[in-house]
């Protein structure tokens, strides 16, 4: 089992302020916290993608998901929202997500990192 780091406080934080919850309009995420460790996960592990533990889901969906949402500009509310519970470090680059003790991939090193307490 895939070690999880959103605790109850953070994810009250965040819970109302992310897209597909019930309620919103067209179709839902079927477990947005789950999702949301999922992108932790690949974020403090540096893994690709397709090594996601089928835990999480299908690695291909979360992926797709994670890259609609970065579309849309979700990210950094998130990061703002999680940035008040203080329970891990995480580094935005452009649109690349990194774990505070990762170098960041060459790819978003020329973008400024914006940095968040998730």
């Amino acid at each position: 089992m895939a070690e999880r780091v959103l605790s109850d406080e953070a994810w009250e934080a965040v819970a109302n302020i992310l897209p597909g919850k019930e309620g919103d309009p067209g179709c839902h995420g079927r477990n947005n916290r789950l999702f949301l460790e999922a992108v932790f996960w690949v974020a403090r592990t540096g893994a690709p993608w397709r090594d996601l533990p089928p835990e999480f889901g299908k690695w291909y969906t979360t992926y797709t998901r994670y890259h609609r949402w970065a579309k849309k500009r979700v990210w950094p509310r998130v990061f703002e929202a999680l940035q008040r519970t203080g329970a891990v470090e995480l580094l935005l680059y452009a649109d690349r997500l990194r774990w505070a003790e990762q170098a960041p991939v060459a790819a978003a090193e020329n973008a400024p990192p914006q940095q968040f307490a998730a």
